[in-house]
């Protein structure tokens, strides 16, 4: 069975983030305050947590919803639709000792519940239980549990009982299916590592590294040379980490983890897997890794909450739990995993700047530039710089910006993204009133981009503003709207374009495409009303105006007294701006859009 066929088996067997529907014995209760017996006043209290964890639940505040659900179950113990659900939002919030309780509770019931006995059996593996934790994973009936994660965790068990043969044996299964090589490879080789079987050990490391069809991940990679570390073969220790190419990892991470290889002293190494629970908690993450699927989501969270749970020093699980939650729009979750990651661990540089970039999201620009200004006394790096430019061309600091962006190209040592840079310059340049300045950033940024839609566009709008190298810039801006012709940006500069050229008609339909696709921007709502009032639309066009007024522009380049004296008196003149009749059709038919029309129009 493939990972695929395995994915689809597991899919509806976890699920915690739709809401929770209301159990069936409440939902026809009407609380009575006033005639309620002291029974019902009890179920009455019992709604009452529950509507409220059923918020939290909503407002995806998993901690607080545990709580009100606890709460809701202790005056109404026999809820097993809502137990069902509690465990698993425990396991999602790190609180498996306390979800085993509720896991336990299903299962005593004598329904098939597969992951309430995976909770189960890690809280027994984590408690030295190993014997126990073995009897639990047998009981799964799903073939996917049974022949993918049972062999994975009794193995540990087996480990942890001090029967390496046994372990070993245990992972079979994985050896026969191709999409599980890999995992069999460098679980089989861990447990040879675990008892000291050096060479047996060896044996399935190089397997791994061999087989270029089997995935060398940034753990594998770590595990493996830090054996060679122990083994005194720290040649071929920085062998492999100097070979790596792994696009998964973070950059920092691996420069920081590759640094430790060489400097490493072989006599002075530790081993990794010092304890069987840390072995479980790399099979659990290894199945959690395997199921990063946005449609399964749900699985991987469980697995890899687990796998912190039982190796609460595993950065790079909490690195995964971390991505999981951003993938949620969970950031303030998410940035206390990262915070949990210490100064000294391998991930600890690229958590912060993770952490930085949940508070931008969270708008929490001034919490973003402390964090960063404080990882940039320790860390002379680019990408800090780029981010506090960003951060401070956002707060309207843009002279603050400069000076960082330009600190990030000194540094840099990506030149694919220096171009990045360069625009990132241009745009705090403009912003801070030095066009001179900012148009050197941008031409330049146009060549190492190699005419990217946002720089293309960007000194094509600029320039048709200041009413200079309108062919040009109309030509840009042509080929920025040809390679995005969806990007709302785009459409309302190739509009305007239009509408300062004449060609009214033909601008109206790109900026309405793009008032449609960012309803909140000012000035696209204003540059609409304009093209409307030379359309002979002038109810719609003060409308527009109207609508500009209300709100909130970002940019600094909505004029309000302008907008208003519109609304006052209209628009007394047609645009005038000089350009090469000939040329600028002749990028009008070279147009890719539904919406193209011919020069006629005008």
């Amino acid at each position: 069975m493939g990972r695929y066929a395995f994915l689809i088996i597991l899919l509806g067997s976890i699920g915690i983030f739709g809401s929770c529907t209301t159990p069936g014995h409440l939902q026809s209760e009407t609380p009575q305050a006033e005639t309620a017996t002291p029974a019902q006043a009890s179920r009455n209290k019992s709604y009452g947590a529950y509507l409220a964890g059923r918020v939290a639940h909503l407002r995806r505040d998993f901690d607080k919803a545990s709580d009100y659900y606890i709460r809701s179950l202790k005056i109404d113990p026999d809820n097993k639709e809502l137990v069902s659900k509690l465990y698993l939002i425990l396991v999602s919030q790190g609180r498996v000792d306390e979800a085993a309780v509720y896991a336990q509770q299903i299962v005593q019931t004598g329904r098939s519940d597969n992951f309430a006995n995976t909770v189960i059996a890690t809280k027994q593996m984590h408690d030295g239980e190993y014997r126990e934790s073995i009897k639990t994973l047998d009981k799964f009936d799903n073939v996917a549990y049974r022949d993918f994660i049972a062999p994975l965790l009794k193995a540990w068990n087996y480990a942890g009982l001090n029967q390496p043969d046994r372990a070993l044996k245990e992972l079979v299964p994985l050896r026969k299916e191709a999409g599980f090589k890999s995992i069999y490879h460098f679980h089989a080789g861990m447990i040879n590592d675990y008892f000291g079987r050096n060479r047996e050990a060896q044996q399935h490391y190089e397997t791994i590294i061999k087989d270029e069809d089997m995935e060398m991940s940034l753990r594998t990679l770590q595990v493996i040379s830090n054996f060679y570390l122990r083994t005194e073969q720290k040649d071929k220790a920085l062998e492999i980490v100097d070979g790596v190419s792994n696009e998964k990892t973070t950059a920092e991470i691996l420069k920081s983890f590759i640094s430790e290889v060489r400097n490493a002293d072989p006599k002075a190494t530790k081993p990794i897997i010092t304890d069987p629970n840390i072995g479980a908690a790399e099979a659990l993450f290894s199945i959690a890794a395997t199921f990063r699927y946005d449609e399964v989501l749900d699985v991987a969270h469980m697995f890899i909450s687990l796998a912190v749970y039982e190796n609460p020093h595993y950065d790079l699980a909490k690195l995964l739990l971390a991505n999981i939650l951003e993938d949620r729009a969970m950031y303030a979750d998410a940035n206390k995993v990262y915070d949990s990651i210490k100064e000294g661990e391998h991930s600890y540089y690229a958590a912060q700047l993770k952490m930085a970039n949940n508070l931008i999201k969270q708008n929490d620009y001034d919490g973003a530039e402390l964090l960063l200004k404080s990882l940039a006394i320790d860390y002379d790096n680019a990408q800090i710089y780029l981010d506090l430019g960003d951060i401070l061309r956002m707060k309207n600091r843009p002279q603050e910006a400069i000076e960082y962006y330009e600190q990030a190209i000194e540094k840099t040592e990506d030149q694919n993204s220096l171009w990045v840079l360069y625009y990132a310059l241009g745009v705090s340049y403009d912003q801070n009133e030095q066009w001179k300045k900012a148009e050197k950033a941008l031409q330049k940024s146009l060549v190492l981009s190699g005419d990217h839609y946002l720089v293309l566009n960007y000194l094509g709008y600029s320039w048709i503003k200041q009413g200079k190298n309108v062919n040009d810039a109309f030509a840009m801006i042509v080929k920025a709207h040809n390679q995005a012709p969806e990007d709302p940006n785009i459409n309302d500069s190739l509009g305007w374009a239009l509408y300062n050229m004449g060609y009214y008609a033909m601008a109206v339909p790109y900026l309405e495409k793009a008032a449609e696709a960012s309803p909140s921007n000012a000035v696209i709502s204003d540059h609409l009303g304009d093209v409307y009032w030379f359309s002979r639309r002038k109810n719609e066009a003060r409308f527009q105006w109207q609508h500009a007024l209300t709100l909130k522009d970002d940019t600094g380049e909505l004029d309000i007294d302008a907008v208003n004296r519109k609304l006052e008196k209209g628009l007394p003149r047609e645009p005038e701006l000089s350009y090469d009749k000939e040329l600028i059709e002749k990028q009008i038919r070279s147009l890719v859009s539904e919406q193209r029309k011919t020069a006629s129009n005008r």
